[in-house]
């Protein structure tokens, strides 16, 4: 989109300004982890320099401070995703730790023998081990709803899966390995229609496309802050407030508890019944400042102009022969999984790394997804909102240069 402000953009992530052996940093693997813009770096070195305290159980004026930073971070990520109640928000080290907390907080209690969890054949390992993992532990049977060569779930498929011997559907919102954008919205109905509640996987859509909770209906909506521009080692579980209150703890400790003693304890409400112990405090509040920050751009903006680098490198990949594109579904965000005839994955990201160019190889924690397209890997360039059509160019220019040293 000529009118999005990229070069305004780019120059508030500082380390776009780097160069990789002597080369201009060209950062095209957003889908693993982003960059960070110079508001969240200087918020959590404020944050540790004038601001830093344990939070919730201090009277002295940091610990007040502290926990009402945290607190507004909350009800940031409680607009982020338009959630009823900051009771709603639990804040965990990322979207595979919330998966896992759903898996044996909400579902092991439930699940026995001949029961079921359906997912789909193109989810993160984090929304696939957890689920045979309580599995093994209850009996309970994973079911996995098959997609086709475009890397689109098959819904004539999917649909018939959906039995009462489900007990949850676990999705996710857009493929990390493919960037197939699923119709999440008519999927949760279908589910609730025979009442059974939904988990979406939000890690890769929710830094590209705006979320919201209420009305997609699901029950649980996981993502992870340094995907979307934030600091590592937090995320956010959102799950309505009735579901959330009926589950027992995931952890105990310090901050979850309303008494304590030896005969027994009694729990804290919602949001602190599942966040036990201290939390990452800055990286809480850095994870507020980086919402801010990708809500201030604009998430449809953002949507545009990764859109349109998406179908310009796409346009581009399909000019090369020797490139495969993997996952070309009718509906994806910006990722562009390929594959070169006659060179490893692994060897095209260490090649491009000497030009500068950081693209990802490798399964992308998908082994599932690459044994489907019969492939060991694929090389992954994946957009952002900092990204430039000249770093499209770059990055096919860069590929045209393997292919001939290959040839």
């Amino acid at each position: 989109m000529s009118n999005f402000p990229v070069m305004q953009i780019r120059a508030d992530f500082p380390i776009l300004a780097d160069k990789i052996r002597d080369r201009p940093l060209v950062y095209l693997d957003n889908a693993a982890s982003c960059q960070k813009p110079q508001v969240v770096i200087d918020t959590l070195t404020h944050v540790y320099a004038h601001e830093y305290a344990n939070i919730h159980r201090g009277v002295h004026t940091l610990s007040m401070r502290a926990t009402e930073r945290f607190e507004a971070a909350r009800e940031i990520a409680r607009g982020f995703l338009n959630a009823e109640s900051v009771k709603e928000i639990i804040f965990v080290r990322g979207a595979t730790e919330a998966i896992n907390l759903v898996a044996q907080s909400y579902a092991r209690p439930l699940l026995q023998p001949g029961d079921e969890i359906l997912i789909t054949a193109m989810e993160h390992h984090a929304n696939i081990v957890p689920w045979q993992m309580v599995c093994q532990q209850t009996g309970a049977a994973l079911k996995v709803a098959p997609m086709n060569l475009q890397g689109e779930l098959i819904l004539e498929a999917f649909y018939p899966l959906l039995t009462p011997k489900v007990k949850l559907l676990a999705l996710s919102h857009m493929s990390n390995a493919l960037g197939t954008i699923n119709p999440v919205k008519p999927l949760i109905a279908a589910a609730h229609a025979l009442n059974i509640p939904v988990l979406v996987d939000g890690a890769q859509a929710a830094p590209h496309l705006a979320v919201d909770v209420q009305d997609l209906d699901c029950e649980f909506y996981v993502f992870s802050g340094h995907k979307v521009y934030g600091p590592s080692g937090v995320g956010v579980l959102y799950g309505k407030q009735a579901w959330l209150e009926a589950m027992p703890p995931y952890q105990g400790g310090g901050d979850m508890i309303r008494k304590v003693s030896f005969s027994g304890t009694e729990y804290a409400g919602l949001p602190h019944k599942f966040e036990a112990g201290t939390p990452a405090i800055a990286e809480v509040i850095g994870l507020g400042a980086a919402i801010q920050y990708v809500q201030g751009v604009g998430l449809a903006a953002i949507a545009a102009h990764e859109a349109d680098l998406l179908a310009y490198a796409t346009e581009l990949a399909r000019g090369i022969p020797e490139l495969r594109i993997i996952g070309e579904a009718a509906h994806k965000g910006g990722i562009l999984s390929f594959t070169l005839h006659k060179i490893h994955p692994h060897d095209i990201g260490t090649l491009l790394d000497n030009l500068g160019i950081a693209v990802r190889a490798g399964h992308h924690c998908a082994m599932p997804v690459m044994e489907f397209f019969c492939v060991p890997a694929t090389a992954r360039a994946s957009f952002a909102m900092y990204n430039t059509h000249q770093e499209v160019d770059y990055l096919m220019n860069g590929v045209k240069s393997l292919i001939k040293v290959f040839a």
